[in-house]
């Protein structure tokens, strides 16, 4: 029998490459018509979608050419007051003209600032032919600092309002995207493809699904860490046993994995200990600890564990990372807070889905350097 597709339903995904750049992910897709390519940071840890706009009053240097909201037929300022210009915490009018003016901040001190405007992106698909989304509202920023020259922006790929995933909504057949990663230093021609909606489903051998916990800040994809293993040696993440439910992110937009200090002590001792090679001592890299290239082929296998049975392997390459030409350093680090991040360098080789209708993550083991 013929079901009738709904009319925001695509067979086909949307879809975008995603390229390494030194630690960070970029992302393709256009803005504007006609359509304008930007590559922007993938950013699972923040809400805002913004680019580098024109004129600039102070940016950051930029490769490619900047966007120009002049030459797009479909831009518009966001109007303030309205309820557009309400989706981020941090605006403010701006008289005459009552633009929706912004300030957006990061944790590496990053900051973006400009106006709220709408616009329309389009993205590649699987099918071939690309697929558009009118009426996003981004952030046209004429004041930015501290991102890369390859970095024409940044997606905010959270779980807030104005973040592109909450936009997108259902216009592409559900709230959910996934993303494959490729390892640190992968050169940076290789990309892998970040799936939007309807497509971006994350299932078969090998996939396990940990649920996202609800908490107080709307943006961050928390999860529950119940412990990792070095080899077959269990660490509970907390020494004195339960464990608080959402204890970490995930955040594509932070390198290493961040642990509260004493279970992060506890997991260095263990890896130290089983690894059979001399640590190497370079003053521009302590503390961490590190090694030289054999440990990428020797080191242990760390699996960590999520709620829900969900255990996730991380290879060698995703637990030390060149740091220097042939110093391999352990990919995480500790935080004096008690609950922690999974940095992209755990990620990577995986494909990961992120399912805001359900709730749910699920990751399957998966080369992403393969097409």
């Amino acid at each position: 029998m013929n079901i009738p597709i709904p009319p925001s339903f695509h067979p086909d995904a949307a879809q975008s490459d995603i390229f390494p750049d030194k630690g960070q992910y970029v992302l393709k897709m256009s803005i504007g018509t006609p359509p304008f390519d930007v590559y922007a940071l993938a950013d699972t840890g923040s809400d805002l979608f913004w680019a580098q706009c024109l004129p600039c009053d102070q940016c950051y240097p930029q490769k490619n050419p900047k966007y120009d909201p002049k030459s797009s037929s479909t831009y518009r300022n966001v109007a303030c007051p309205s309820q557009q210009c309400q989706l981020l915490g941090t605006t403010s009018c701006a008289p005459p003209s009552n633009t929706c003016n912004y300030t957006y901040g990061y944790a590496s001190a990053a900051l973006t600032q400009g106006v709220l405007a709408t616009e329309t992106l389009t993205f590649a698909s699987t099918e071939g032919s690309p697929v558009t989304l009118p009426n996003v509202v981004f952030g046209c920023g004429h004041n930015n600092t501290g991102f890369s020259e390859n970095e024409m922006g940044l997606v905010g790929l959270g779980r807030g309002p104005i973040s592109l995933i909450s936009q997108i909504g259902t216009s592409f057949g559900g709230r959910r995207f996934s993303h494959c990663l490729v390892p640190f230093n992968t050169p940076p021609t290789i990309s892998s493809k970040i799936s939007f909606g309807s497509g971006s489903e994350v299932s078969g051998p090998g996939t396990v699904t940990t649920s996202l916990v609800a908490s107080q800040d709307p943006t961050y994809y928390f999860v529950t860490l119940n412990g990792i293993s070095v080899g077959s040696t269990n660490l509970p993440f907390n020494s004195s046993g339960a464990v608080t439910k959402g204890n970490m992110f995930i955040d594509s937009g932070t390198p290493p994995t961040i642990l509260p200090k004493e279970f992060y002590n506890r997991l260095e001792a263990e890896v130290k200990s089983v690894v059979k090679l001399t640590p190497i001592d370079d003053p521009q890299l302590r503390p961490q600890l590190c090694y030289g290239r054999d440990v990428q082929a020797q080191g242990p296998l760390l699996t960590a564990h999520f709620d829900g049975n969900a255990d996730v392997v991380l290879k060698q390459t995703s637990t030390f990372i060149e740091a220097k030409d042939g110093i391999f350093c352990f990919a995480m680090t500790y935080t004096d807070s008690p609950g922690g991040i999974v940095g992209n360098f755990a990620q990577t080789d995986h494909l990961i889905g992120f399912d805001l209708d359900k709730n749910t993550v699920s990751f399957k083991p998966t080369d992403c350097t393969k097409p």
